[in-house]
């Protein structure tokens, strides 16, 4: 088909993407993150301005170069991946405009629940379990990461070592034994 005739909209997976992160903000509050969270987001926003976007920019003026662009593999990828680029560094520059970086050191020895701290608490089925409090952004629960916003973390937000907190979860109640609190230690200037 011609490409006259098929609208391809950049905008429709960005905003996909936008509003399925938002959503997981509740409304009014703020975007939290960990210093090592924000330098991950500027670290691959700068990966993708410096080095990955140059690259397929080349790629696409040599296929365009080719000549029939219509049936030319290296320009259509190319120009797809080039709106996929852009697309992310849209992405990635609103998420870095709308972070508020909170740094977790600053509750060193603290032994209350609040944001960045990692958390290991038994519940009631006796299972230990560690989770780490960070943002939405950086949120990876196979390694333990939660979100601030995650039913877990809300939970044991303003907790104390030694508390029992109740948890409800789609299966039922359960109740979470707080067994120690930790945060990283400050970095010295």
């Amino acid at each position: 088909m011609n490409k006259a005739f098929v609208k391809e909209s950049d905008n429709d997976d960005d905003d996909a993407e936008a509003l399925a992160l938002a959503q997981a903000i509740p409304a009014g509050a703020k975007n939290y993150i960990t210093p090592a969270g924000y330098r991950a987001i500027k670290d691959e926003l700068l990966q993708l301005i410096d080095v990955e976007r140059p690259e397929v920019v080349k790629v696409v003026h040599w296929a365009a170069s080719n000549g029939d662009r219509s049936e030319n593999g290296d320009y259509i990828y190319g120009k797809r991946r080039l709106r996929e680029i852009d697309r992310r560094i849209r992405f990635l520059t609103k998420r870095m405009d709308s972070a508020f970086v909170v740094d977790p050191s600053v509750h060193y020895g603290n032994d209350q629940v609040f944001f960045g701290a990692t958390v290991t608490y038994l519940n009631k089925a006796g299972e230990e379990h560690t989770v780490t409090i960070v943002g939405v952004d950086e949120l990876d629960p196979l390694r333990g990461k939660i979100s601030w916003v995650s039913p877990v973390a809300r939970a044991l937000t303003k907790a104390r070592e030694g508390d029992l907190i109740t948890l409800q979860t789609p299966l039922g109640t359960d109740e979470l034994e707080i067994l120690s609190v930790d945060y990283p230690e400050p970095i010295a200037d």
